[in-house]
């Protein structure tokens, strides 16, 4: 019986984690626009969606039948996946170099002109609303939140809580009060009550582009959804961003003779239309993506949300990108598929596009790289 209601709660947590359960909204949506196809008069929907079996349920019983997903290896994930502790003094004092730091699942920090950046940080042991019950962390945390840089931009790509965490946002908030949060609509009320400063939050609707330290960021759409809560579906937006640097480097100031520098994240999502419409909004592509390449079995099930390695690569075909990283993996286990798959079915998927491996990388969790301009 106790395992049985040990299974039962996970379930309910992971409905919440991973975004994996549709129930009705209830109320308004203050940021209706019915000029934008995406507005609802609740919420907001995909471009372009998907037709999907999303059966909560009957996944869960079908994993628990099945006895899925599988077990850890004897020595636990962390020893089959590598870790390594990042240079977190050179990291601190970094203002010239452009860096890209991988802290696991969809945490990613970018150093690029001075300005650091950091994606869907979550610094807890849990992905969960409550820290005894839920997906737990695999891989050790290979750095702690007093050893960041200062942070000065903060991308939240949507309010599952594997990106959303409310301990790492009050925490952000105590250690890093000048950082601007970039989010999209919806977020601002959620973020004041986790002690953001409203001066400091900016939220955004597809396409907006706002200008933070002398960088572009963009909201981009992408085939995902939201909740949190019973009675929130939908009710804010999700998205992923694009970073534009024109910034000469050391120099700090616009460059014009020259493209700018682009890095692109997509946050969570299902593969759609919405990858070949931002590569055609960004012409000239962008110099790395940032993308998910994990929790995606089954397919029946996560199609409409997550995507599969060979469709992370068709998106990095799509959008342009020159490099890649593949992100959302090898932390949590959320779906089906054992935590280190993924690296072997991209290393599959890249055959098959004919792109070339050292393209498209897999970091250790924790690795830090120095990037090309």
């Amino acid at each position: 019986m106790k395992a049985i209601v040990k299974w039962l709660l996970g379930a309910a947590v992971a409905a919440g984690a991973v975004g994996c359960a549709t129930l009705l909204s209830h109320g308004g949506n203050p940021y209706f626009d019915g000029s934008k196809q995406h507005h609802t008069s609740t919420g907001f929907r995909n471009n372009y969606p998907h037709a999907t079996d999303q059966n909560f349920w009957k996944w869960q019983y079908e994993r628990f039948m099945a006895n899925v997903p599988p077990t850890a290896p004897p020595g636990g994930w962390g020893s089959v996946l590598p870790s390594v502790r990042p240079d977190a003094a050179f990291l601190r004092e970094n203002r010239s170099v452009r860096t890209l730091t991988w802290l696991g699942h969809a945490t990613v920090l970018l150093q690029t002109s001075g300005v650091n950046i950091i994606t869907d940080p979550i610094f807890s042991e849990r992905a969960s609303p409550v820290q005894f019950a839920g997906p737990k962390r695999q891989v050790p945390l290979m750095l702690a939140i007093d050893e960041l840089p200062v942070i000065d931009v903060v991308f939240v790509s949507h309010n599952h809580y594997d990106h959303l965490d409310a301990a790492t946002i009050r925490a952000f908030s105590a250690r890093f009060p000048s950082a601007v949060y970039l989010v999209p609509l919806g977020f601002k009320p959620w973020l004041l009550e986790h002690g953001v400063p409203e001066a400091q939050v900016r939220e955004l609707d597809w396409w907006d582009r706002v200008r933070v330290r002398g960088l572009d960021f963009t909201l981009v759409p992408v085939q995902h959804w939201s909740k949190r809560t019973l009675t929130d579906t939908n009710r804010m937006l999700w998205g992923g961003i694009a970073v534009e640097d024109r910034l000469v480097p050391g120099a700090g100031e616009p460059r014009s003779d020259a493209p700018p520098w682009r890095f692109l994240y997509t946050g969570d999502t299902g593969y759609s239309q919405d990858f070949r419409d931002i590569g055609a909004r960004f012409a000239g592509g962008f110099d790395w993506l940032a993308v998910p390449i994990g929790a995606y079995e089954p397919r029946w099930f996560m199609k409409a949300q997550h995507v599969n390695p060979d469709e992370s690569v068709q998106i990095m075909k799509d959008v342009g990108a020159r490099q890649a990283i593949g992100v959302h993996w090898g932390t949590f286990v959320l779906t089906d598929e054992p935590l280190d798959q993924p690296p072997k079915d991209l290393a599959t998927a890249l055959a098959r596009h004919g792109v070339a491996p050292e393209r498209f990388h897999v970091f250790k969790n924790g690795e830090t790289r120095r990037l090309s301009d």
